[in-house]
């Protein structure tokens, strides 16, 4: 025998003589009564929920013919560094800064089982008089990169971030 199995010898009898020594007795907890128990949500009316569903469900359709398609678009001033949240109805324009947006058409299109949301969108700098029926920007533009079709201006940017009632 090498000298050090007689360590693992005496580890495993004194092991095994320990749980040989356990007691036969099962402990167990007293049950609780579970009728008793108050559940921890609240209980709801079946006739109360249906009738809150059915006027839910009114409000979002006359929300849904008053309101069109939007557009969420963030602008940000390059030179102040503030950005402001706009929210431009279809076929409106809609003034930040110097510039005259106004978005034809917006949706949602899936593409690699992604949604993403994209917009025609016509950008008009009104300090420039030259032509009014040029566009600095006329064109889609992508939510999710806008630099495939980026708009190009000295002092601001402007990004699509989502479609609305798309």
């Amino acid at each position: 025998m090498k000298p050090g199995s007689k360590i693992y010898f005496f580890f495993i009898f004194f092991t095994f003589f320990n749980f040989s020594q356990a007691e036969d007795k099962i402990v167990t907890s007293p049950l609780l009564n579970i009728e008793k128990i108050k559940p921890s949500f609240e209980e709801v009316n079946e006739d109360n929920e249906n009738a809150t569903a059915n006027k839910i469900l009114k409000k979002k359709k006359n929300l849904s013919k008053l309101k069109s398609s939007q557009a969420i678009l963030i602008g940000l001033d390059k030179i102040t560094a503030k950005s402001t949240k706009l929210v431009i109805n279809l076929n409106e324009k809609k003034l930040f800064g110097p510039l005259e947006i106004k978005i034809l058409k917006c949706g949602k299109v899936k593409l690699h089982n992604r949604s993403d949301s994209v917009a025609y969108m016509q950008v008009k700098d009104l300090t420039k008089n030259e032509n009014e029926k040029v566009f600095i920007f006329n064109g889609w533009t992508f939510a999710s990169d806008p630099s495939l079709t980026p708009f190009d201006h000295a002092i601001y940017d402007i990004q699509l971030l989502n479609c609305r009632n798309a």
